[in-house]
């Protein structure tokens, strides 16, 4: 990978949902606008999602940041992406053991679980239902459905857990995974409704820095923003950590910033013109 970042080049890692997509999930002119001044400055602009590495993708083809100096940052940190010659750049995988044992006490709770190839999301038999044909809309994907999950030969990046009624089952389930996946598994809510499952220690905010250190970028260049417990980390690690007006209370606390506008009304344009421009 070739890269002409000089030193004072900035990098600046966006979440998408309620970041840097408004309500009907598209990016406003003003933001679009300021992106592109960032990017005809030389500055970097990362994607930084947990959504599996095609439908970020696919999100980057429909928002223009596949020109260089544009990457992503997918499934939580799990993939790190080079969007302008299309190719990976850094991963790491969930052995098939774990995956395996953790599906069967999904199936034992009768609790949704799915996990994903690079270009499809992955259910058994049993979870062919409208919990994964309503997530495949939502992100603009299509799923496969597997006759056992031991059928998977090649490890997975993450796994999710869905409920879109009651938090109760996901939260029971986390408190399961602490009490013996702690060691070698990380999970946590990127919303209400999605409990995310990833190798440990992975996260957005080490990926982060990841992705600096490959850019040759130093961390005090770089810009963080995001709106929910999974920008926890990003946040945290960033030089600038950035909440979004429309953010949650936690991330609030921890940010360096709060913006005025939320993502509804150019949020991310004003991060730019602050601290990039």
């Amino acid at each position: 990978m070739k890269t002409n970042t000089t030193s004072s080049s900035k990098a600046l890692f966006l979440d998408l949902d309620g970041t840097l997509l408004n309500d009907q999930k598209e990016v406003t002119p003003g933001n679009r606008e300021a992106i592109e001044k960032a990017l005809a400055a030389g500055n970097k602009v990362i994607i930084s999602t947990g959504r599996p590495l095609v439908s970020a993708i696919d999100q980057a083809e429909k928002l223009g940041l596949t020109t260089p100096g544009c990457y992503l940052i997918a499934f939580n940190g799990c993939i790190l992406y080079d969007t302008a010659n299309k190719e990976i750049i850094y991963s790491i995988s969930i052995p098939l053991d774990l995956v395996q044992k953790v599906f069967a006490e999904a199936r034992r709770r009768d609790v949704h679980i799915q996990t994903y190839s690079n270009t499809r999301v992955l259910v058994e038999p049993c979870f062919d239902d409208p919990k994964v044909e309503r997530y495949c809309h939502l992100t603009n994907m299509k799923y496969e459905v597997l006759p056992d999950i031991s059928d998977l030969t090649v490890p997975p990046a993450k796994m999710l857990l869905v409920d879109y009624h009651n938090k109760t089952p996901l939260d029971d389930f986390s408190k399961w995974l602490d009490s013996w996946a702690s060691d070698c598994l990380d999970n946590f809510f990127s919303c209400n409704e999605y409990l995310e499952i990833v190798p440990k220690g992975l996260s957005k905010g080490k990926a982060l820095l990841q992705m600096a250190d490959l850019l040759h970028i130093p961390v005090e260049n770089t810009i963080a923003a995001g709106d929910a417990a999974n920008d926890y980390t990003m946040l945290e690690a960033a030089h600038q950590g950035i909440c979004m007006q429309n953010g949650s209370d936690e991330l609030k606390a921890i940010a360096d910033y709060v913006t005025s506008a939320d993502n509804n009304h150019d949020g991310v344009a004003e991060i730019i013109e602050k601290f990039i421009l």
